[in-house]
């Protein structure tokens, strides 16, 4: 029955992740159901939907839209450092202090998929310095959000979708394979960082990737069928249920 919840997971998981983000939302209570400690079951569920973030930046390959500033070069030395900071925390960070800031990074993040799209920025004007202005503020915007996924992961794909909303980017599916790319440089990262911690449990991780790939790839195939819409209320309603599962547990 465990290794079956896992895959179930697994499998949402993936397709999450490639429609909007909040995969962690799924494996992360998995894993914590059957057994594992919440730093590792955090560690372990990010190994395992690596798969799945390159197959799903794969299938969304033609539509990604880079913002200004964050080309791939400057996209992945960027992800890589704050990852590595991230995860270097997560791993200084005492398993009961974590277990209780769970729900709080969950809310947060499904919070800020909320407003997001309210919180639009327009496009830079002409002039180079607003071009360069802007370039900064994306750089530094998605060098704390590559910080903060090295350390949960958890809505890591919320928190993307809206700070490409403030960088003034609107097309969900360009959005998505922007994305899905830096998940997939961050969680390289951060899965190696974790690694070297010895927080993985190996146990799951194969059977968590090869389901996140399938769901990965299913997911971004139903992206293009399904109403940004009706993607955004179910990842908020997901987001909001896990985050009171969470602060639940944590009272008990």
């Amino acid at each position: 029955m465990d290794w079956l919840i896992v895959a179930l997971a697994g499998l949402l998981a993936g397709m999450l992740n490639a429609v909007a983000g909040g995969g962690s939302f799924i494996t992360l209570p998995a894993l914590v159901y059957v057994g594992l400690p919440p730093i590792v079951a955090n560690t372990t569920g990010t190994a395992a939907l690596l798969p799945g973030y390159l197959a799903s930046a794969w299938r969304f390959r033609h539509d990604i839209q880079y913002p200004p500033g964050l080309q791939l070069r400057n996209m992945v030395i960027i992800a890589g450092l704050g990852s590595c900071m991230g995860a270097a925390l997560l791993l200084l960070t005492p398993s009961d202090v974590f277990a209780n800031l769970i729900p709080w990074l969950i809310l947060i993040s499904t919070v800020a998929f909320v407003v997001g799209p309210q919180l639009i920025s327009s496009k830079p004007s002409s002039p180079k310095s607003s071009i360069i202005s802007m370039a900064i503020f994306n750089g530094f915007a998605l060098l704390v959000i590559c910080i903060y996924g090295g350390y949960f992961n958890g809505g890591l794909g919320i928190i993307l979708l809206a700070a490409l909303g403030l960088m003034g980017q609107s097309n969900l599916l360009g959005m998505n394979g922007f994305k899905n790319i830096v998940s997939a440089v961050l969680t390289l990262v951060a899965v190696f960082v974790y690694a070297m911690g010895g927080t993985l449990d190996m146990k799951y991780v194969g059977v968590l990737g090869v389901a996140s790939v399938l769901g990965g790839y299913l997911g971004a195939s139903l992206a293009y069928r399904v109403s940004p819409n009706a993607l955004r209320g179910f990842i908020v309603l997901v987001g909001f249920s896990m985050s009171v599962v969470f602060f639940i547990r944590a009272a008990q």
